[in-house]
């Protein structure tokens, strides 16, 4: 399974699906961050990559 999930590219590389565990692992290695992060983040800031990328990147500096 970890060459499928290494191998994997999401349908629409600009959104997050938190629907899909494949997709949710990958973001989570391509982000840096876990899954709890990651669901959090888009809660936040909704599902598109950019913001989602932001919204981690300000709590790695101690926002919240």
């Amino acid at each position: 399974m970890s060459e499928q999930i290494n191998q994997f590219r999401p349908l629409d590389p600009g959104r997050i699906n938190l629907m899909d565990p494949i997709e949710v692992q990958y973001w989570c290695r391509e982000l840096g961050c876990t899954e709890s992060a990651l669901e959090e983040a888009v809660d936040v800031a909704g599902e598109h990559i950019a913001a989602v990328r932001a919204r981690l990147e300000a709590g790695q500096t101690g926002a919240s």
